[in-house]
């Protein structure tokens, strides 16, 4: 089937600022080839290599061609999506190519979710693509939030459509559809279904990873016999992003409710995890919607409950999506690359074998060998990297790209000592150098398990130190406006109208991100009206 697509306008789907100011990166139709680094290595790595580490790390980002983050944050993250190979540009603007590095985060997003969403009740399911444009349009507040956002197909088979289709921006008018076909009776509920898709939203302004027309994502749909298991759900359901972000992702996101100025077109109350980016912007990370009977309601999703009675079902919808990788990169990032947590990282351990001599090169690369099988016994994530194309040197400085968690180095002395030196990556320069770690695989594996533990912890609590640094407590809108125009948050009292609420959008910059669950005890004065609030609501600008 040939298929036309009536589409807006591409020439405005980067902004013009980028555009403008980065027309190569943009246009580039090329892969990284990784420029061939001058920094030197001991050949014999129980000997601490002086120029590797910090002396010429200024030198080695302008042969990366990294921006440095504090010169210019978007670039820099530009920057580091290209060097450490996470995607490229596809053929059509705004969209993304995700290469196999970049995938391979979002496959353990994946495997992650995947068995908390079985634990919880929830079975993988796949709907279409193409919607019919009728069943947007049955809820009206969901047609008006995503009518701009819309990707139509009007020909199939060189015929114009009897009715539009929309390309899938979400699912849930779809999945009422079915729902309604699928339940009857109070003992079909609850039905809790989940799918692995793509979706498309015609943005206008697009970022890798963070913002583009298609992206990958899971989005969770549920129906139940009662409002209370509803909302239930939906509050388990953040739970389980929140868990994710600070066990696995390493950041320390917010969970809280959104404004009704914020909620998702079509639901009741949504839920959300915010986390702060490394240039103090908001990232929505993951959200979590209470959808009530809105949808329900429109498209006659009825069942039969325990009395006899006919009553429409209550449903949630719950979305997490490759945003997040986006949101690893400028959480924990550096001018040196991207960085990873351990517990996310394709690669946990990157083993470069070093040698001079030609006579010496049989003994490493087998003691080198036998210590990535050792850790792969052991679960560990491991990469043998022997290729004899580049110079050491040159891999310490691509894997650290890369951001591979920890790097281990064996050359003819550690051969001779049957031990390695290991080097993590989120402690640069000597400081973060342990030499002499016996090979023996029950020492090596105990230490390299422990050394991913600690910088799964430390990353978590720098991301965590930084966020509370950069979150300020306002009693007044003066004091709100302030901290926006350093580039903070604001955190306060809330109790103001949408409309007064969209003044501070307007003045500021800044949206409510979230009314935190954790809030503090007591009656507080509104920092817009000075009438009494219960809630304290968290302000900022964002993604």
């Amino acid at each position: 089937m040939v298929v036309s697509m009536r589409l807006p306008s591409l020439s405005s789907l980067f902004s013009p600022s980028i555009t403008r100011r980065y027309p190569s990166v943009l246009r580039r139709r090329h892969h990284l080839r990784p420029p061939v680094f001058t920094a030197s290595f001991s050949a014999q790595s129980t000997v601490p290599a002086t120029d590797v580490d910090s002396q010429k790390s200024n030198q080695k980002v302008q042969e990366r061609g990294v921006t440095p983050r504090s010169q210019d944050f978007n670039a820099w993250y530009l920057d580091v999506i290209e060097n450490a190979e996470l995607a490229d540009y596809g053929p059509v603007r705004g969209t993304m190519v995700i290469r196999p590095y970049g995938y391979a985060i979002w496959e353990a997003i994946q495997d992650y979710l995947n068995v908390k969403f079985k634990e919880t009740g929830h079975s993988n399911m796949y709907f279409p693509q193409l919607i019919p444009y009728s069943f947007i349009e049955k809820e009206a507040s969901h047609v008006e939030g995503f009518s701009p956002e819309l990707a139509l197909v009007t020909i199939g088979g060189g015929k114009e459509l009897e009715e539009k289709l929309v390309v899938r921006p979400t699912s849930e008018t779809i999945v009422n559809h079915m729902f309604t076909q699928w339940i009857h009776s109070y003992r079909d509920l609850p039905l809790m279904v989940n799918q692995w898709a793509n979706v498309t939203r015609w943005e206008m302004r697009t970022k890798p990873f963070v913002r583009t027309l298609e992206f990958l994502w899971q989005e969770g749909h549920t129906a139940h016999a009662t409002p209370e298991e509803a909302e239930k759900e939906a509050i388990q359901m953040i739970d389980v992003y929140t868990k994710f972000a600070y066990e696995q992702a390493a950041i320390p996101v917010i969970a809280g409710r959104k404004s009704k100025v914020e909620t998702f077109a079509g639901a009741v109350r949504t839920y959300t995890i915010e986390a702060m980016m490394g240039d103090r912007k908001a990232l929505q990370a993951g959200t979590s919607h209470n959808l009530g009977q809105n949808f329900s309601r429109a498209f006659g999703t009825l069942f039969t409950d325990e009395s006899g009675q006919r009553q429409h079902v209550w449903q949630t919808s719950w979305a997490v999506s490759t945003r997040f990788v986006g949101g690893i990169i400028m959480t924990h990032g550096d001018d040196t690359g991207l960085m990873l947590p351990p517990k996310i990282a394709p690669i946990q351990v990157v083993i470069v074998p070093i040698w001079k001599k030609e006579d010496d090169r049989a003994g490493v690369l087998s003691a080198a060998s036998s210590v990535k099988d050792s850790l792969q016994t052991a679960g560990i994530k491991v990469k043998l990297d022997d290729t004899d194309q580049r110079t050491p040197g040159w891999k310490f400085n691509f894997w650290e790209m890369k951001g591979v968690p920890l790097r281990i180095e064996i050359g003819p002395r550690d051969v001779s000592s049957q031990s390695v030196v290991v080097c993590r990556r989120d402690v640069p320069g000597k400081q973060g150098k342990v030499f002499g770690i016996s090979m023996e695989p029950s020492i090596l594996e105990s230490f390299i398990k422990d050394k991913l533990d600690e910088i799964q912890s430390s990353l978590l609590g720098q991301a965590k130190s930084f966020r509370d640094s950069n979150i300020v407590d306002v009693g007044s809108y003066d004091e709100l406006k302030a901290a926006i125009s350093q580039g903070k948050w604001a955190r306060g009292p809330w109790s103001a109208s949408d409309r007064e609420e969209l003044k501070v959008k307007e003045e500021t910059g800044a949206t409510i991100r979230c009314f935190p669950f954790e809030q503090p005890h007591g009656i507080k004065t509104c920092l817009m009206t000075g009438n009494p609030a219960e809630e304290v609501a968290i302000f900022a600008k964002s993604y």
